[in-house]
């Protein structure tokens, strides 16, 4: 249980964590950072009248997994709580879960179209982003030919899907978005049973009648599965038990709302939301301010996936311009609704984990945050930067107690 400080009983508690939002400098920007050459007036306003420092969410020794991280921010202690990534994603689809079984995210990916298997390359982790719609129809077949007393698998959300394994072991297994673009091989299961769904998924889909109208229309095949991230049926104390408050989330993506689930918090499906740049970001926004003005919340969580997935596409144009639209798209509004309202109101704002553009994946280094208090309005000239905030000597090196700090101490 948290310790509880003397907080203002109207006060309202917001966390906005623009997913993979830090980043490297890079040469093509004259060595800044995709952040710090953003247009963030509303970031940069928080930082020069809050605390801004560097925050370490992921534990040292731990994969630098948005799942480790986003708990951290959370306030769970992922040392302590995490049982791995796809239980957290299977409580939010609604699927059941045994002590004993495993739990593996089942990613639909695009390969190349070599032979053997194991000489193909991994083009895309997200086959083009593709729509759960259309996912659905590619699970369906995959349900028809591998669902069985052993293995069950569910439909999740886009290329985000899960897969149960009854009595099953944890194996080694590989994120895919860590190896675009280079042959699989070295990287596929030892685990002989989940290598053979996955050979045997290309022979299914990559045929599919689906798949050859997403070639004919230009868009990457989904044409096979992935595994990673196994784990185990999670256990996290009520978010409510720990903090006193009411909380919510909005996220548009399984594993933020699973873990929303484990910690009982109320979830919000945002219309549009994608997990993407084409995110409806005002839709977010708004169901933030109702969440905190209509709705009874007394904290809200509204992650934002699009500048990761710019991240792990090497989309540099597109990662600044996903930081800029949190900023004015999401940002600016829930601010000033917050102020309209005459609501007092503390934020946390940052990122859960670098994800470089020169690397395309998730790395574990500490990441800049802000703490604003609407009642406690410092005057600094700071701009919200990697570089601002490591400057500021502030550093946190143990994420999940950074909440504690918005929850009760002034800032």
């Amino acid at each position: 249980m948290w310790t509880v400080y003397q907080r203002r009983e109207v006060m309202k508690y917001i966390v906005i964590l623009g997913d993979g939002m830090a980043d490297e400098p890079i040469d093509a920007l004259g060595g800044k950072t995709p952040l710090a050459c953003a247009e963030t007036p509303v970031m940069d306003e928080l930082a020069s009248k809050g605390e801004m420092g560097m925050v370490q969410n992921v534990p040292v020794g731990m994969a630098p997994g948005s799942d480790v991280a986003n708990l951290s921010v959370l306030g769970y202690n992922p040392a302590v709580c995490y049982s791995g990534r796809s239980p957290l994603e299977a409580l939010s689809v609604g699927v059941a879960m045994e002590p004993t079984d495993i739990v593996l995210r089942c990613n639909i990916v695009t390969l190349t179209e070599e032979e053997p298997y194991a000489e193909k390359t991994i083009l895309d982790h997200s086959s083009g982003e593709i729509s759960t719609a259309d996912a659905d129809i590619l699970m369906d077949a995959i349900r028809e030919n591998f669902n069985s007393d052993e293995f069950q698998y569910y439909t999740g959300t886009s290329y985000r899907h899960i897969t149960i394994w009854k009595n099953g072991v944890i194996p080694q297994l590989e994120p895919p978005h860590d190896h675009l673009t280079q042959v699989i091989g070295p990287y596929l299961p030892q685990e002989p049973k989940l290598r053979s769904m996955m050979e045997k998924s290309f022979a299914i889909l990559n045929t599919h009648p689906l798949n050859l109208e997403r070639a004919a229309k230009g868009k990457n095949k989904a044409n096979s599965l992935w595994f990673w991230g196994a784990g185990t049926k999670p256990s996290l104390q009520s978010f409510t038990e720990k903090t006193g408050l009411k909380g919510a989330m909005v996220s548009a993506v399984d594993l933020l709302k699973g873990i929303a689930v484990g910690a009982g918090m109320k979830v919000y499906q945002v219309p549009g939301a994608t997990g993407s740049i084409d995110t409806n970001f005002e839709g977010k926004a708004q169901a933030a301010i109702d969440a905190l003005t209509k709705d009874g919340c007394d904290f809200v969580y509204v992650h934002v996936e699009a500048p990761d997935e710019m991240g792990h596409q090497g989309l540099l144009k597109e990662k600044i311009r996903s930081i800029e639209y949190l900023d004015r798209r999401l940002i600016a509004p829930v601010k000033k609704a917050m102020e309209d309202a005459g609501e007092d109101f503390r934020m946390l704002m940052l990122p859960d984990h670098p994800t470089p553009i020169r690397l395309r994946t998730h790395t574990g280094d500490p990441v800049p945050y802000v703490l604003y208090d609407s009642t406690r309005q410092r005057k600094s000239i700071q701009k919200y930067t990697e570089a601002e905030a490591e400057a500021t000597g502030n550093f946190e090196p143990n994420g999940y107690r950074l909440i504690e700090r918005l929850l009760s101490k002034p800032v």
